[in-house]
């Protein structure tokens, strides 16, 4: 039996894929074969012996330390998608704060709350709605950084709002291409975004390469009175140049779902409690996603969607055995497994081999059942990292 450690609450919807006569689940496991989590900090004392898999329901892995778990040979996956939709609509609450004095007009009324005549309540708004007046979206510049999952949905809705919408992303992958609308004007780099769009929208993911990528030199170059939403990480964002841009005018607004101690309660910063992916959909769509990945990866070995290992997916063989194997991304070390299987005269029907940076990962089926004999032989090999038999 295969034992999940799950942390936080995941929605059950996902935890039901697992079924109970072969899979453990609890909150309190001590040396699982796999982790399932959302935001539950992870450190290098959660990779017990064993230790297979992490399956994070949400995008972001910054609560896992991918680097150490990959030099273990665990395999971290995301749900990227999953709560895309989720986000998206927050953006566009974020887009009509930005521009209709929605929040400012609430907190008006409220103060009127003592005000018991109707007709003098009316007057009084009527009098005072004009400090409210916002703009219309439509016909606006809409940039947005990042054009994946989330990106390419928020390009698209601004596009249905009328606006003239700019996309960058320096890393843009062909499937996210194909699900770009053709309307997305795209620019070369962050300064010529930030330079002709009067509202930027963030949706890059937090990495070494895009930490503090919104900085003084970017912030620069935008236009005056232009508005930043910041729906990704809060890393992404040097907060001390923010601050210094709503102060010189080339901030109007900063609208994030990070809260942070430098810009709380500063004029024309609106913040949110990281409500992103806080609706019972994107939950339930992160759990589900999560499940059916390590499921695949737990009972054929597969990989899709890992942040580490690069994604490979076999179809089992009816017959016969299957091999994974992790090992470091060097020469020589399929060569060995295989003449090690030809040592013992076992046939390969079907096999794959990708690697990753310094990970490679190997699927391979087999004619014959196989034991932990040639298990631990394999295992012997200099630069494996771990080996897996499925009979």
């Amino acid at each position: 039996m295969l034992r999940i450690l799950t942390l936080n609450n995941i929605a059950a919807k996902g935890l039901n894929k697992f079924d109970r006569d072969r899979f453990e689940l609890s909150s309190d496991i001590a040396n699982p074969d796999a982790i399932v989590l959302r935001s539950h900090q992870l450190t290098e004392e959660h990779a017990t012996p064993g230790l297979l898999a992490v399956g994070r329901a949400g995008a972001g892995v910054n609560n896992i330390p991918v680097a150490e778990y990959t030099d273990k040979g665990i395999v971290v996956f995301n749900t990227p998608g999953a709560n895309a939709n989720a986000v998206k609509e927050l953006v566009l609450a974020g887009l009509l704060l930005s521009r209709r004095g929605i929040v400012q007009g609430i907190e008006y009324v409220e103060s009127l709350k003592t005000e018991s005549d109707k007709a003098a309540l009316d007057k009084m708004v009527e009098a005072s709605k004009k400090q409210f007046k916002g703009s219309e979206l439509k016909g606006k510049s809409l940039g947005v950084l990042g054009l994946g999952a989330i990106g390419s949905m928020v390009a698209e809705m601004g596009l249905q709002l009328g606006m003239q919408v700019f996309g960058y992303d320096p890393s843009l992958s062909i499937e996210s291409a194909w699900r770009l609308s053709s309307q997305v004007q795209k620019v070369d780099n962050i300064q010529a975004l930030f330079s002709k769009s009067n509202i930027v929208s963030l949706h890059v993911p937090s990495l070494p390469a895009t930490k503090q990528m919104i900085n003084a030199e970017v912030l620069g170059v935008a236009r005056n009175n232009a508005i930043l939403l910041n729906f990704a990480r809060a890393e992404i964002v040097d907060t001390v140049a923010v601050k210094e841009a709503l102060s010189s005018g080339n901030l109007a607004q900063y609208i994030s779902d990070f809260p942070t101690p430098e810009l709380i309660g500063l004029p024309g910063v609106m913040a949110t409690p990281h409500l992103g992916a806080s609706t019972a959909e994107a939950e339930e769509n992160c759990a589900v996603m999560v499940a059916e990945q390590m499921l695949d990866f737990l009972l054929n070995g597969n990989i899709v969607n890992s942040v580490n290992f690069p994604s490979v997916n076999l179809e089992r063989s009816t017959t016969g055995s299957r091999i994974a194997i992790s090992n470091r991304n060097v020469p020589r070390i399929l060569g060995s497994v295989l003449s090690i299987l030809a040592d013992r005269d076992i046939n390969v029907i079907d096999m794959l081999n990708k690697s990753r940076q310094e990970v490679a990962y190997n699927l391979i089926d087999v004619e014959t059942n196989v034991n932990s004999e040639l298990e631990d032989e394999l295992g012997d090999i200099e630069g494996v990292i771990n080996v897996r038999m499925f009979n």
